[in-house]
Parts: structure tokens; sequence; C-alpha cells
């Protein structure tokens, strides 16, 4: 009998040690090239043949994509920056607290000393259809399998599905935009810096991507201004298991109040499509309202306005609606002042 070997297709493997030496390679190689910070989401795709590079640029050995850096009064976070160094951060616990939190509830401990702040904010989809290598709409087909009659959908989209119903997996990703983080990006071209909530895209601007990153592009760092340092903050996650499981809804938000009055918010949540929404609608209405029952109520109602649920995933609506109360009431126990 004949023994097959499963094992992952070859590639060459790079592992430049400074930024211009990857873009170089990123230039080289264009879309057959893979950016391996963490590999935990990239090593899932190999091991399944499902993606298959020619060159993979390892960016451990680049220093400078790592660390906490204080810069103007906030923080520079570097991409490949571990999710246990964010967590650990003495900075990063003291003034932005949400985003410790946040990088906490990802998956288990073994899996956050090895997975990076950029590669949680840059992995792709986690459809079972996509990752199983059906020739779905993100995947260059031409069906959604999960929003199909027969589809399993109990995982996907409420909000903004446009062919592809796939869900942004991350939970840092709404903190940082509560946080008004900005993401630094070196392209071919030079360097940019996007607000948070622009770096993530749905499918309707691009269903084969979930962020602006284009073949050749790097994210290098992830910026947090001074401006919510120390602000009440709010993060939950509602997942099947307590360790290791992808969010079903997250919430996160960055509030600062006077009194018992709220003055301004910012509010994102994930989990219910293909990016992290920010929920404007629910900011706006909540701005000078004090921090009660009554105004929590008001925000969910606005928070759920548009969502259509899936033939599995109705429940999201609801979640959705009392994860964004709870954000506005605060922790319990939490005095509303």
């Amino acid at each position: 009998m004949s023994v097959i070997h499963d094992v992952i297709p070859a590639f060459e493997l790079f592992q430049p040690a400074t930024i211009d030496d990857a873009m170089m390679l990123l230039d080289r190689y264009g879309e057959k090239a893979w950016v391996l910070a963490g590999g935990l989401d990239s090593l899932e795709w190999f091991a399944d043949r499902i993606k298959r590079p020619k060159a993979v640029v390892d960016l451990s050995q680049i220093k400078e994509l790592s660390g906490v850096r204080s810069d103007g009064g906030g923080l520079e976070i570097g991409a490949t920056t571990t999710l246990t160094e964010v967590v650990r951060h003495r900075l990063v616990r003291e003034k932005y607290s949400l985003l410790a939190e946040a990088a906490e509830a990802a998956a288990s401990p073994q899996i956050r000393n090895q997975g990076t702040l950029g590669g949680n904010v840059s992995q792709d989809a986690r459809c079972w259809y996509y990752r199983a290598g059906w020739p779905c709409y993100r995947a260059g087909g031409n069906i959604c399998y999960a929003d199909a009659p027969t589809g399993l959908n109990r995982e996907h989209a409420i909000l903004d599905a446009e062919r592809c119903v796939a869900v942004n997996p991350s939970d840092t990703a709404p903190a940082l935009i509560a946080l008004d983080a900005k993401m630094v990006v070196r392209t071919p071209g030079g360097e940019k810096v996007v607000d948070a909530e622009d770096y993530f895209i749905g499918p309707a601007l691009d269903i084969t991507r979930m962020n602006i990153l284009r073949p050749g592009d790097l994210l290098t760092a992830i910026r947090i201004p001074a401006t919510w340092a120390g602000a009440k903050f709010y993060f939950e996650k509602v997942r099947d298991r307590n360790v290791w499981d992808f969010a079903l809804v997250n919430v996160a938000s960055a509030m600062t109040t006077s009194g018992s009055t709220i003055e301004q918010m910012r509010l994102a949540v994930n989990g219910v499509a293909a990016h992290p929404v920010r929920l404007k609608a629910v900011e706006a209405a909540v701005a000078g309202k004090p921090r009660n029952e009554e105004t929590a109520a008001v925000a969910g109602q606005i928070a759920i306005q548009g969502t259509k649920p899936l033939q599995y995933n109705g429940y999201k609506v609801p979640l959705m609606r009392n994860l964004v109360k709870r954000a506005i009431r605060g922790v319990a126990g939490e005095e509303a002042a």
C-alpha cells in the first residue's frame, strides 16, 4: 500500500532584518508573496493547502516592528508585538485598558504568546466554507454557500452583507476603533496613516479582502492617540466557549462623562459584519444624555436598525442590542458617574 505524505506545499522562506528589505521582497514576488507574523492564521492556510504562496516573508527578525513605545502622549505599538505583550504592558493597562482587555479575550494564553496585534486585526474570514476551499464569492467563485437555502450561517453577518456573509473575527479591532487608533501602512509609494475604522473593508468595496492591504503593502504599527487615555472603557465578548473561540458578537467603547452625563463616546461592535462596525448613530444619540437604563435602551434599539439576520443567526440581533446597552450602562456594580 502506498503512503500519502500530507505536507505543506513548498515555498521560499525569507527572514528580512529591516522593513526596507521586507518591502523589497514583497515588491519582487507581488501576489505570490505571503507576509508571516505570528503564523497562526497563515499555517492553517498552508496546512490545508488552500493558500500556496511562492515566497513567505517572515517578519520576526525585524526589531522595529515590535514593541510598545510612547508617541506624543499616546502609544505606538509595532505590528508584530504579541498579544501577550500588549496585555501585560504597563502603559497599555494604565491608559488604554480597553485594548488590554480585548487582546486578553483573544484565543488562549499559548496563542496570545505567539499571535501578534497586527495579525489579529489583519486575519482573514473564518467562514468554514471559505476556509475549506469551497469556490465561494470571497474565493473567486459565484455563490455564497452560507447564504444558500441549505447554508449553515449561525456565526455569520447580520449587517452590510453583499454576496458574502462572512464576518470579521478580530477582538482587538473594535477596541482600536473605539480608541480612535491609526494604522501605519508601508506601501510601494511610501507610508500612509489611516483611521482604524477605515483599515477594514466590506464586500461592497472588495469581496476578496477584509482590509485595505494590497500585495506589496505592510502594516507596520498602530498608533493610539492620547485623546481617550484613561476614559471609561467597556469591552465584552460573547462566544460559545470561554477559551479560544472567536466572538459571536463583541463590543468595545470609550466614554467620557461629566457627573452622570455622557459627554462623548466611541463605540464599535464586531462579529456582525465583514468589518467592525462603528455605531455613530448611537454615539450621537447618547451624547449629553444621562448614563442610565433609559439611555441604554434607546441606544440598543438604534444599534440594531438595519440588521438582516439569516436563517440561523437571528439571535445576534438581541445579543448585539443588549451588549450595546451594557456598554452604555457600564460593568455590573460600576456607578454611572
